[in-house]
């Protein structure tokens, strides 16, 4: 009895330990490859300055960190710097579609490649409703709160904790609309990334300028 389980418990962690092989010629994709050099930087600097960039950086400045945010701001590019050398060599050693997933996978195995591709959903839907958050915030200060208030005295506060006080509906058409600017395709996507981009990096420069 004691063997039998000591054999399916190895059995056990050797599934969750096997690699990933791959096979053929490495740059072989079924994939059409439709980004060019342009696109791909604009893609990585879209990450960087997402909505966050418009809503935690004065309040951390004003409430926490005080004239250091600038120390912050140059640990925070060093560990970044890190994390894109990193995964500058995994693309390079594995050039295969998958990301941090696929690299995971093959080089230590399908447990860790199983909690990756979960983190790295979690990471997007977190990001996406925080800058859909943020866009809702903006639009209803332009309007003066006229979202916000109508919305409460409609539906009511919601007193929940970890919650809103109100369901943000605009938030929710922005998820909506990026679901549909993904799903048209990675070519038509991009050119709407890089539009965004310039007007975000447009308006830091002129930020900066005042």
């Amino acid at each position: 009895m004691r063997k039998q389980i000591s054999r399916w418990c190895s059995e056990f962690v050797g599934k969750l330990t096997r690699k990933k092989i791959l096979s053929g010629d490495m740059m072989d994709t079924q994939m059409k490859r439709c980004l060019g050099t342009w696109d791909l930087m604009l893609f990585g600097v879209g990450q960087m300055i997402g909505g966050g960039i418009y809503v935690l950086s004065g309040t951390v400045a004003k409430d926490i960190a005080g004239p250091s945010i600038v120390l912050s701001f140059l640990i925070a590019g060093f560990v970044a710097m890190l994390s894109s050398l990193c995964y500058a060599e995994f693309a390079a050693r594995i050039p295969k579609t998958g990301s941090a997933y696929l690299f995971g996978y093959i080089t230590m195995g399908e447990f860790v490649g199983f909690v990756i591709a979960w983190q790295m959903v979690l990471e997007n839907m977190i990001g996406a409703a925080a800058v859909a958050r943020a866009t809702g915030g903006y639009i209803d200060s332009l309007v003066g709160g006229a979202i916000r208030n109508s919305t409460i005295n409609t539906i009511g506060i919601i007193n929940v904790p970890l919650l809103g006080d109100y369901p943000d509906f605009i938030a929710f058409a922005v998820c909506i609309l990026a679901c549909v600017a993904v799903g048209v395709g990675v070519k038509h996507s991009a050119r709407l990334n890089n539009v965004f981009t310039l007007i975000n990096l447009l308006v830091i420069l002129f930020v900066i300028g005042e």
